[in-house]
């Protein structure tokens, strides 16, 4: 960024360009007169003669007018920015028990929510992300890191837990998530949980897991998959999958400062990761510092110059003066 410190001084270019220009028409009139008594004169008032008489002039006017900007202190700036970013600690908490294989999402609830899982954490930018999945029980899969393409590889790989498993325990996965964020510095904690049905598992009441949450700052959104809900086949045997609980969904988000959402189709599934995902920024404190360096001396330097090529044109090598 270009500027001068003192832009009004611009203005001394108006009677500058005037005096060299009154100058110019008084020094022609004065040869004029005085030459104009000899035929020797009209052979020296030609176009060759003119341009010697010129050119000096211009070169000192270039000259003067370098020196005026140079006065106005030309100023090259640089910008300087202090960039802090503040992340945040997110952890995904994603059922994987054995309702999570209906196909009223396509090709299953699984997959559906496996594909949006994977396009949030791409999405994400200084922030730490975990995975805990849960059925019965609930295990740590990745802890908090910010290799994105860990935690997309882990998604990649869940699989419905095995029978002996099968279960939802939403109090576990809570708790296994605020296992892994109380004790981190970061100002802003979070829990994702995706879940297509009722606690029915686990020792940990979800309730008192999302106080503790609430106590530790952490807040939860909740993301039902609302399907059709119904009965699974697997094999010669056929289980009936709970209906979505929204009431303790939305209690959960609602004890700790988040959000419940309901998704009963896959766009809508989208819209909700892209929604948490717009709620929940990186914080970043920007302060821009301009510093000014001064580049008067090469506008001085020029004019130096330009004054002593004219002085040596005029008076050394045409010698008109």
């Amino acid at each position: 960024m270009f500027r001068f410190a003192y832009p009004y001084l611009i203005f001394l270019l108006i009677p500058v360009v005037a005096l060299f220009i009154s100058a110019y028409f008084y020094q022609f009139k004065k040869r004029h007169a005085l030459r104009i008594g000899t035929t020797a004169s009209f052979s020296r008032h030609n176009s060759h003669f003119y341009y010697k008489v010129l050119i000096p002039e211009i070169l000192i006017l270039l000259s003067a007018i370098l020196l005026v900007f140079a006065i106005a202190r030309p100023q090259l700036g640089n910008v300087n920015r202090d960039i802090k970013k503040n992340g945040i600690d997110i952890m995904l908490a994603l059922d994987i028990s054995g309702s999570m294989q209906l196909n009223d999402f396509k090709p299953n609830r699984l997959e559906a929510s496996k594909a949006v899982a994977r396009d949030f954490v791409a999405g994400r930018q200084q922030d730490r992300i975990g995975l805990v999945v849960f059925g019965g029980e609930s295990f740590l899969q990745c802890p908090l890191t910010t290799d994105y393409d860990i935690v997309e590889e882990l998604i990649s790989d869940m699989e419905i837990v095995p029978q002996s498993l099968d279960g939802t325990a939403i109090g576990l996965a809570i708790s296994n998530c605020i296992n892994r964020l109380r004790d981190t510095e970061s100002k802003s904690k979070v829990i994702i949980l995706l879940t297509d049905g009722e606690n029915n598992a686990g020792d940990i009441d979800p309730m008192t897991a999302a106080s503790f949450a609430s106590d530790f700052d952490i807040r939860i959104y909740t993301i039902g998959m609302a399907g059709s809900g119904g009965v699974t086949q697997q094999g010669f045997f056929t289980q009936r999958i709970p209906p979505l609980n929204d009431r303790l969904l939305r209690s959960i988000s609602e004890e700790t400062g988040g959000r419940f959402y309901r998704a009963d189709s896959e766009e809508k599934l989208k819209e909700v990761w892209e929604e948490i995902s717009s709620l929940e920024k990186t914080e970043i404190n920007a302060r821009q510092y301009m510093n000014w360096d001064e580049r008067y001396y090469i506008f001085v330097l020029i004019s130096l110059i330009l004054a002593l090529l004219a002085f040596i044109i005029k008076y050394i090598f045409w010698r008109t003066a």
